[in-house]
C-alpha cells in the first residue's frame, strides 16, 4: 500500500514586500510529508523555514503555488472552513507558548474543545487525562504564571492534542526552553507521535530534533536544500552531515 500524503505543497513561493523592496521568503517549494510522520524543518534564521511552517498551518497565503492538506487545497478555503480546519486538523506549538494568562491550564486546554462544540463535561474529562499524559495531572489548576517555562510547554502540547488533530504544526518547541526541558518536550512530541499516528512538523532550530524525526528537510535561502532521513544522517560531537559528503 502507498503511503499516504498529508501535506504537499506545488511551486509555493512567498513574496513580502517592505516599502520598494521585494524579499523573496520562498522560493518554489515542491514537499510532500506522509501520514504519521515527523518531520523537521531546519535551517538557519531568514531562511524561509518559518514562511512555510506558515503556510502549511494556513496562517499565511501563498503569493503563487499551493499547499494541500488532505489533497484539499487550503488557498480555495474560505474562512469559516479554514476556522475549521486550524480548529479540528491541526494542533500548534509555539515557542513563546501562546497560553491565555488569565487561564488554569485545564482551561487553556479545553478551550479548543469548547470551540469544536464539546460539552463542559467531556471537554474537561478529556482536558485532565490529556494534562496527566503530558505529565502536569497535579497542575491543572494553575496559571501560567505558576508553571515553569517547561510545564507550560507541556500545557501547549496537550492543547495542540486537544482535538485529535491529524497534524502538530511545532514552531521552535524548545526555543525558550533549556537542553533538559528541551530534550523533555521533544520525546513528548514523539511518544505522541508513535502513539497516536498524529503527524509532527517542527520548524526548528535546535539539532536534538534530528534524533527523533523520521526525515529532515534542510532550507535555505526560500529552497530547499536538501532533504535527509533520519538513517542517512550522522550526529557525532559538534558534525552533524550527510553520509555521503
Amino acid at each position: 500500500m502507498a503511503e499516504q500524503s498529508i501535506v504537499r505543497t506545488e511551486d509555493l513561493k512567498k513574496i513580502y514586500k517592505m516599502g520598494s523592496t521585494e524579499v523573496e521568503a520562498l522560493s518554489g517549494v515542491n514537499l510532500e510529508i506522509q501520514a504519521g510522520e515527523y518531520l523537521s524543518i531546519m535551517g538557519p534564521s531568514g531562511s524561509g523555514k518559518t514562511t512555510l511552517f506558515n503556510m502549511v498551518g494556513g496562517l499565511d497565503k501563498p503569493t503563487s503555488g499551493k499547499v494541500y492538506i488532505d489533497e484539499v487545497d487550503v488557498a480555495q478555503l474560505d474562512a469559516y472552513e479554514l476556522a475549521w480546519l486550524r480548529c479540528r486538523k491541526i494542533g500548534y506549538i509555539f515557542q513563546t507558548f501562546n497560553l491565555l494568562p488569565v487561564m488554569t491550564a485545564l482551561e487553556n486546554v479545553t478551550l479548543p474543545m469548547t470551540f469544536a462544540g464539546m460539552s463542559s463535561d467531556e471537554a474537561r474529562d478529556k482536558g485532565v487525562a490529556l494534562l496527566t499524559r503530558v505529565g502536569l495531572g497535579d497542575r491543572i489548576l494553575h496559571k501560567p504564571s505558576e508553571l515553569s517555562g517547561g510545564q507550560q510547554q507541556r500545557v501547549a502540547v496537550a492543547r495542540a492534542m486537544a482535538n485529535d488533530p491529524a497534524i502538530i504544526l511545532a514552531d521552535e518547541p524548545t526555543g525558550n526552553l533549556d537542553l533538559t526541558t528541551g530534550r523533555e518536550i521533544i520525546e513528548l512530541l514523539r511518544e505522541l507521535n508513535e502513539e497516536s499516528g498524529v503527524t509532527i512538523i517542527s520548524a526548528t532550530h535546535d539539532m536534538k530534533m534530528l534524533s527523533v524525526s523520521d526525515r529532515v528537510v534542510w532550507i535555505r535561502d526560500g529552497k530547499i536544500e536538501r532533504i535527509e532521513r533520519r538513517e542517512d544522517i550522522e550526529i557525532s560531537v559538534g558534525t552533524i552531515r550527510g553520509k555521503d559528503e
